[in-house]
């Protein structure tokens, strides 16, 4: 070979070398965040690219788990600015991805990202294990002697609740407590959240939507065994003609409540007090009444009592017709002493601020329907009275504003009425509220109807899934699939800060949430649904009333914002409390995904 040929073969060879070896320019780093559960095969799935520039145009592969591209997407326009360093959000549609299996999703084009990993399969794969690991939580928090076996090792905890004392209740929050002199059975039932107090205010919620996941389906074979443990104890706080509305206290200045010792709770029957001591009333715990003796009972716990009742009465009537119709009497019973004209505040719990409901035409239209329900089941005489009644109480509650919560149940009234009596006005009012969450959703940069944070967060998004699940069931129409789609996929890490709210689900959840057993044992309360972004001066002004920490797994300050922040750590109830009223509705949620 001459040299005249060898040189630039030679050269060209040399630039190569060179040129594979030289370093890749580093590239900006980007966030990809998913629904970290996934997505079934049919459903419509949006993941968001939050990016320190627009991102508009951009190149993203899926990648299967063998890392072979499946799917390349690019990504739309920018739906605004996160935070002062991520300021573009820019949806990636990955709706073409049909196929099952375990995926990511890469970027490498103007900048790096690489998502959680994520799942693509049928509902029954992916969420059914959901609706189960709820029923856990619930198991989990049981309190007394009927316990269940699991990794969290329970025992029997508050023996005296099953001759606890009836107290008046208080005129204000730091007022001593009075006794009735009377006493009263209130053991077992769950406990609300992360604290030991128990509420038929949440516990009544529970057990409706429990109830309609288990009619439904799909439920898990243990989800019957736990509906009779909660109502057992509702049974107990409705006892000749009284309404008892609460077991356990919060603390004031004349004495100690469940909120100040942080502590299992078999431990309160090991203390040692007398009346007047600071700690009495851990042990010997209040309870208090929804109204005295023969007074009428605020009326939206008297309709959902009442609901959760009459469901139980359905559920009985085909194999046991006695039981059925002595649930139906009770819910009856309840229902006949609401007041229609309460004027001031609701009663809900002690203090109210614990749960400041302000509706109740909802409660009583749900109440009203599950009677008639029960009632054309058993044959009852009353079935038309409670259809009329459950008809008015609808209307009054009409088309709001709020999704499926403890405060407003109005979406469960409004589909179980539809059951009842398929008019279209009922079908027009949850319509109604779709559609203004659905535009409340999209003037928020993440796609979520309840913004960026705030109290009830996680359990709101999926309030909304459940309330668009319940009208396309309705219904058949599905104009609201991927608003339901994209509430629930906030929930489950499609959030600015990539955190799955739902524990145990996905693969960045959180590991230290405000909850005594959780924390004290140190195992995971898997399937809890936690509170979730809150109010960012909310948030510091836990972390700073309370320095030490029994377990954080960090905070996220590169993902906050100024107006919300989130903090896996067990100090901050306000972003990672579970509770029952919250792990409910997610469990709803999951049931209704097809």
């Amino acid at each position: 070979m001459s040299l005249r040929r060898w040189c630039p073969s030679f050269l060209l060879l040399v630039l190569l070398i060179t040129a594979c070896d030289a370093p890749r320019p580093v590239l900006p780093t980007a966030l990809i965040r998913v629904d970290q559960v996934g997505w079934t095969t049919g459903e419509t799935k949006i993941a968001m690219l939050l990016a320190p520039g627009d991102a508009a145009g951009v190149t993203a592969t899926v990648l299967d788990e063998d890392g072979d591209a499946v799917l390349t997407v690019t990504a739309g326009a920018s739906r605004g600015a996160w935070n002062a360093r991520l300021r573009a959000i820019n949806p990636l549609d990955l709706t073409g991805l049909r196929r099952s299996g375990t995926f990511r999703v890469r970027l490498d084009d103007r900048f790096h990202a690489v998502s959680p990993p994520f799942r693509i399969g049928p509902a029954e794969r992916l969420f059914a294990p959901l609706v189960t690991g709820a029923v856990h939580y619930f198991q989990a928090h049981r309190d007394g002697p009927d316990q269940v076996e699991g990794p969290w090792q329970r025992s029997t905890a508050h023996r005296d609740d099953r001759a606890a004392t009836v107290y008046r209740t208080p005129a204000d929050d730091d007022a001593s407590l009075e006794s009735t002199g009377v006493t009263a059975d209130v053991s077992g039932g769950w406990f609300d959240a992360g604290d030991y107090l128990k509420f038929t205010h949440t516990t009544a919620y529970a057990l409706v939507v429990m109830q309609l996941v288990e009619r439904d389906g799909p439920a898990p074979e243990i989800l019957a065994a736990e509906i009779r443990h909660g109502l057992d104890w509702l049974g107990r706080m409705y006892r000749d003609g009284v309404l008892y509305t609460q077991v356990g206290v919060a603390g004031n200045g004349h004495f100690l409540g469940d909120h100040d010792a942080w502590r299992l709770p078999e431990a309160d029957d090991e203390l040692a007090v007398h009346p007047g001591d600071r700690r009495y009333y851990q042990r010997y715990r209040p309870v208090f009444r929804a109204a005295a003796p023969g007074e009428p009972i605020s009326p939206n716990l008297a309709g959902r009592v009442a609901a959760a009742f009459a469901l139980a009465a359905q559920r009985e009537a085909g194999t046991d017709p006695d039981r059925a119709r002595s649930y139906l009497d009770t819910a009856a019973a309840i229902f006949d002493r609401a007041d229609t004209d309460p004027g001031g505040d609701l009663v809900t719990t002690v203090p109210r601020s614990f749960y400041p409901e302000e509706s109740w035409a909802d409660d009583l239209a749900l109440g009203a329907t599950e009677l008639a329900l029960a009632g054309t089941a058993l044959g009852d005489g009353r079935t038309a009275g409670w259809t009329g009644q459950a008809t008015r109480w609808a209307d009054d509650a009409g088309g709001g504003d709020d999704g499926l919560t403890v405060y407003d149940v109005a979406a469960l009234a409004d589909a179980e009425l539809y059951r009842l009596t398929p008019v279209a006005s009922l079908a027009a009012d949850l319509r109604q509220r779709l559609d203004g969450a659905v535009e409340a959703a999209g003037a928020d940069p993440m796609g979520a109807t309840s913004g960026s944070g705030g109290a009830d967060w996680t359990a709101r998004q999926f309030g909304w899934a459940a309330a668009a699940g319940l009208y396309r069931r309705m219904t058949g129409d599905d104009r609201y699939a991927g608003f339901a789609t994209a509430q629930r996929g906030t929930a489950l890490g499609r959030n600015g800060w990539g955190v799955s709210l739902v524990i145990g689900a996905g693969t960045d959840f959180p590991r230290c949430p405000h909850d005594q057993i959780g924390t004290l044992t140190g195992v995971p309360m898997t399937g809890g649904v936690v509170n979730g972004p809150n109010a960012a001066d909310r948030v510091e002004s836990l972390e700073q009333a309370t320095p030490e920490t029994l377990c954080s797994a960090g905070s996220y300050p590169d993902f906050d914002r100024p107006d919300a922040q989130y903090v896996d750590d067990m100090r901050v109830s306000a972003t990672n409390e579970p509770s029952i009223d919250f792990t409910a509705t997610g469990m709803l949620a999951f049931a209704l995904v097809r």
